[in-house]
Parts: C-alpha cells; structure tokens; sequence
C-alpha cells in the first residue's frame, strides 16, 4: 500500500468544480464572474461571453501566455449578489452579467449567470446558478432596449424588447408582416406601464381578450412587474393577435 508524501493535484470531471485554461496576461480575481473569450479560454468576464462559473480562488497569469495557468471555476451553487434594483418581487427572475462583478436583470449586452431564488434586502439576492446546464430564458433573440416610445415595423419580426421606463409601442397596420415580437417589463413594481397600441381601424386580440379598435392592450400599472410580458404577431385581418401573455393586461378604456 502507498500513501502520498507529498500534494498530488488531481484532475477532476465529476463535482462543482471545473478548471479552464486562461487568456494570456491577466489576472481572475476570486469571486469575479468568469467568462469564456469566444477562444475557448476563460477571463474575467465581460457582457455577452458565456458564463463559466465564479471564480473559487485568485489565479495571476499577468505574465504568462494563454493557457500557461489555469482558474478554477465554480460552476453550480448559490450565491449572494448584488443586482442592480433588486426588489422582493425579483425572486425568480433571470439576472446577467455585464463584467466580472456588475449584476443586472437587463439582459441586453449581457451574458446570462443564473436567476433570483431570495431576496435578502435592497438591490442584494441569492442567485442560483449552473453554468454546465443553464439555458437563458430569452434564448438566442434579437434583444433591444426601449426606453420611451416605439413604432415597429416588419424588421423587427422576431425580437425581444425590454422596456425600462414607461412606453407606448406603436403597431403597423395589418398589412405589415410582423411576427414573433415579445416585449418584456424590466421595472420593479408597479413602476413601468407598457402600451401597445395599434392601428386606428385595427384592435389587439387573445386568450379571452375581443379587443377594441384604436384601443391599447395595456399592462396594469399597480401591480405591473419585471417579467411581465406579450408576445403577438401582426397580420390578422383585426389586428395584432397575443399568443403569449404574463402579468395583468387590459384593453385600454
């Protein structure tokens, strides 16, 4: 029987836990969310890579070329962050990364790390993540930001709008091809209103919602919160038809 005398670093494929070869000069801070460089190396992360995991210990290839050293990410587990705006009515919400250490909810430019499972107090959460099997809720979309008012047309067939203030997103008529746009509430409660409003001789429609001609399909103010969401498509003969809803919506009166 042998016994070790002396540290033998073993390589592990099963566990929290996975190494990854890094980018040339630079240092991954312990804590700092790690990213992959579109090279297969991984960094501090900076909005838009994949997400890896966070960073168990400080790991300084300031001086070496890439792969020279490798960090070791963790990859699954829970952790206590600092999200920009965070409320109690945040929990299950997906949060994104736009650098190493910067939280937000806003997932234009940012890379997906995992979702709120509790709110500790103001703006602080416990995220729940896995780098390994996660899947961004918004998919691979166009994403846009909307922060005032918005007249779509047919190039925007297929996007995720995220609204940040409150809005009023102007349909085409009918005869414009538009498809497959979802448009999303990114404020806390009861702070964004979202208008959709459509043509004058043309109504929204949906599950248990007639419509109304030149009538708006709104998202209630008072209890309106982030995640909050329609998806429609243009073309119908009436107008706009939902095929998606979340949160409170009521054709305007």
């Amino acid at each position: 029987m042998t016994t070790l005398a002396k540290d033998d670093p073993r390589t592990f494929y099963m566990g929290d836990f996975i190494d990854y070869p890094m980018i040339a000069s630079d240092i991954i801070y312990q804590g700092a969310a790690i990213g992959d460089n579109g090279s297969g190396y991984a960094r501090p992360l900076s909005g838009g890579d994949i997400f890896l995991g966070f960073a168990d210990i400080q790991k300084d290839n300031s001086s070496g070329s890439a792969a020279d050293k490798n960090v070791r990410a963790r990859h699954r587990g829970r952790i206590k962050l600092s999200v920009s705006g965070a409320v109690i009515t945040d929990v299950g919400q997906p949060v994104y990364a736009t650098d190493d250490d910067t939280f937000v909810f806003l997932p234009t430019g940012a890379s997906y790390v995992g979702k709120v499972v509790e709110w500790v107090s103001a703006g602080v959460v416990i995220v729940e993540f896995d780098a390994v099997n996660q899947v961004d809720p918004y998919g691979d979309s166009v994403r846009e930001t909307i922060t005032g008012t918005k007249t779509l047309d047919a190039l925007d067939t297929g996007k995720v709008f995220f609204v940040t203030a409150t809005a009023v997103i102007t349909l085409p008529v009918t005869a414009t091809a538009l498809e497959g746009v979802t448009v999303v509430c990114m404020g806390a409660y009861g702070d964004v209103q979202i208008s959709i409003d459509p043509a004058a001789a043309d109504k929204v429609q949906g599950p248990d919602l007639a419509g109304t001609d030149n009538k708006d399909h709104i998202n209630t103010l008072a209890t309106a919160q982030r995640g909050d969401r329609v998806v429609f498509s243009n073309g119908h003969a009436d107008g706009a038809v939902v095929s998606e809803q979340v949160g409170t919506w009521a054709t305007e009166a």
